[in-house]
């Protein structure tokens, strides 16, 4: 087989999902006049959307924030793919599989409104992040600012260059419910000084899901000389941005969580400006200045998954953005209305609609998170995570495209009850 022909193939069966899409084009033709706000509400619509996914039923999952798996269009698609590349071996990857990288990275830099030439596929955030906190150039005294309510992992990062390189961290805590986005501004503004090098700020924090306001701090900083890294892990896919509109200098995200591609993706956005400043974790082959690839050697990796992106983005697609983060707003705002202000119930999550989306997180005053959890599984039927820290307490509840509000009403008549 030629190189033209292979290729052809290989396109073939990335595209594979095509004819499969065309079962939801009726659907989606009944609702494409109809404004997002309305399908939202629109329950044989997602009855047809939940249709597409496998559940187990012995449980009501309501922790999709950690892993949304696929619908069963994507996973087919993806098994495809396993199995052609199992087929074609050594050939595939040393004649097409960083073609094919670069064209799936296209799609997802057309997605977040920037350049292919600023957006590289990693294998999730943690790895996208800390390959900017690693591969800064830091000096001793340096400093870097940080929320606690920020993810683990780069708090980690941010540990080890304060113990490597002797870089001071500035920590502080956003309020769960703040009075404006100039609260939120003022507050990372107040931890920074002229020895001040990055500042890192969630997006969406993964916790309570709160939207922060991430262009007013960006541009707070710049007038500061200070970079700002966004960590987007919960945002891409969504909620409706454009990267380059953030005014960040860095922004990574895992594209395993709300775009539902197979695990081991994820996304880097580096300002063009930046690529050669970066120290990459991998030396490259070719270090060329301004290539943001020279950030992307990992060596050999599960190249299956780079090949489901454009199937999870056909999917993505069909459904619609706009479509999808109106649903996910509405799932929230569906049940957190029934018990924001039910005794005994804590709301960890911001009222205005504008500072949140599908994610949000609830305590019932007087019972731990954890204690919560274990409850809502082994009693109720229903899963979610544990949130013991930072100003949280309680757990994170993350819907999918899938959830009913059936599912909803049954997780709210537990919270009542417990409460």
């Amino acid at each position: 087989m030629d190189k033209r022909t292979f290729l052809k193939s290989m396109t073939l069966l990335t595209l594979g999902g095509t004819s499969s899409l065309k079962a939801m084009d009726s659907l989606i033709g009944k609702v494409s006049h109809l404004p997002a706000d309305e399908v939202a509400k629109d329950e044989d619509f997602w009855e047809t959307i939940r249709g597409g996914y496998r559940l187990k039923p012995e449980y009501i999952n309501l922790e999709n924030g950690y892993y949304c798996f696929l619908p069963q269009e994507t996973l087919e698609n993806y098994i495809n793919h396993i199995r052609e590349i199992n087929y074609q071996g050594s050939y595939y990857m040393r004649t097409v599989q960083w073609e094919n990288k670069r064209k799936a990275a296209a799609r997802l830099a057309q997605l977040a409104g920037c350049s292919p030439e600023e957006l590289i596929i990693t294998r999730n955030t943690t790895e996208s992040l800390d390959m900017i906190i690693g591969g800064q150039d830091w000096r001793a005294g340096d400093e870097a600012v940080m929320a606690e309510q920020d993810y683990g992992s780069m708090l980690g990062m941010f540990r080890q260059v304060e113990r490597r390189y002797g870089v001071v961290n500035k920590i502080i805590s956003v309020p769960n419910h703040p009075k404006s986005d100039e609260e939120i501004v003022s507050l990372y503004e107040s931890a920074i000084t002229p020895k001040t090098k990055l500042l890192m700020v969630c997006h969406m924090v993964n916790i309570t899901g709160q939207i922060l306001p991430v262009r007013k701090i960006c541009d707070m900083a710049h007038k500061r000389n200070v970079k700002v890294m966004v960590d987007g892990a919960h945002a891409f896919a969504h909620i409706r941005f454009s990267i380059p509109d953030l005014g960040c200098d860095f922004y990574g995200s895992s594209l395993h969580k709300w775009l539902s591609v197979p695990l081991g993706a994820g996304i880097l956005y580096v300002k063009k400006e930046h690529i050669n400043s970066i120290w990459p974790v991998f030396a490259p082959f070719d270090d060329k200045a301004d290539d943001i690839y020279r950030l992307n050697n990992v060596g050999t990796h599960p190249v299956h998954t780079l090949l489901a992106i454009n199937n999870a983005i056909d999917f993505y697609e069909k459904i619609g953005a706009e479509r999808k983060e109106a649903r996910l707003r509405y799932l929230q705002n569906y049940w957190t209305s029934k018990v924001r202000n039910f005794p005994h119930v804590v709301l960890n999550t911001p009222a205005d609609p504008a500072r949140s989306c599908g994610i949000a997180n609830v305590g019932i005053k007087g019972m731990k998170p954890a204690d919560l959890a274990d409850t809502l599984l082994k009693k109720y039927g229903i899963y979610t995570v544990a949130i013991d820290g930072a100003n949280v307490h309680g757990c994170r509840i993350t819907p999918n495209v899938y959830t009913t509000p059936k599912d909803l009403d049954q997780f709210v008549e537990a919270l009542k009850a417990l409460a």
